[in-house]
């Protein structure tokens, strides 16, 4: 791997398993991936709640929040930094630009789980290729992918943001499901079927996938001071 000559890793005093020691519970990221609409975001804020209730420290990354700041437009970077900086850094839906989204989330999540959060993530991520860069970025047993699998037509009926009409009546181009592909995982480590059941009984399938992983602590010990 090719790296730059100037660039040093620096390792901290305070180790990983320092923080996972204090915190009560392993690192991990759990990377919720699905068309839009089907209830990744509402599963997210869910199982983060959840996850809170029982004191386990926590990270929310969401796609449309993290595209306000971190993955801004070229429109919105263009009004603070100018017109060069917006070209080169904003980030639109092409596959290019969805590729940078991913990779900036991925290693926004590892610093996250390094430091022994659990990061929540939720976005399209469409491409298998770009998850699958994540996930071998990470040590092994860290990226848990979970498939949130709802068809597109009941997406398409929830539609929230009016996004599914405006890509059926050609004015979004680019849209994941209807003129841009959605890969789905071969082998995630969960699938959820968010069209059958409520997002409470889905968080509680993902937090018992981690109380039998031991990322978590049984749900009768102390969940705020467990043994990670």
């Amino acid at each position: 791997m090719t790296t730059d000559v100037h660039l040093t890793w620096h390792e901290h005093r305070v180790s990983r398993e320092d923080r996972e020691r204090l915190n009560g519970h392993r690192g991990c990221v759990i990377w919720l991936t699905g068309l839009s609409g089907s209830g990744k975001s509402t599963l997210a804020n869910v199982l983060d709640h959840r996850l809170s209730e029982r004191g386990i420290k926590t990270a929310v990354l969401d796609g449309d929040n993290v595209r306000h700041g971190l993955n801004a437009s070229t429109g919105m970077l263009r009004e603070t930094h100018g017109e060069e900086f917006a070209q080169r850094f904003g980030l639109g839906f092409s596959a290019i630009d969805r590729e940078e989204n991913i990779r900036r989330i991925g290693a926004v999540a590892q610093l996250f789980c390094e430091a022994g959060l659990i990061a929540l993530t939720a976005f399209i991520s469409p491409y298998r290729i770009d998850r699958r860069r994540v996930r071998n970025s990470m040590r092994e047993g860290d990226f848990i992918e979970v498939f949130v699998d709802t068809p597109l037509e009941v997406c398409e009926q929830r539609d929230p943001k009016g996004l599914y009409k405006k890509a059926r009546a050609g004015e979004l181009k680019h849209f994941t499901g209807i003129d841009d592909p959605y890969e789905a995982p071969e082998a995630p480590e969960l699938v959820v079927q968010a069209g059958e059941r409520t997002p409470e009984e889905l968080a509680d399938e993902v937090i018992a996938y981690l109380i039998d992983r031991r990322i978590l602590p049984p749900m009768d010990s102390n969940s705020a001071g467990g043994s990670a």
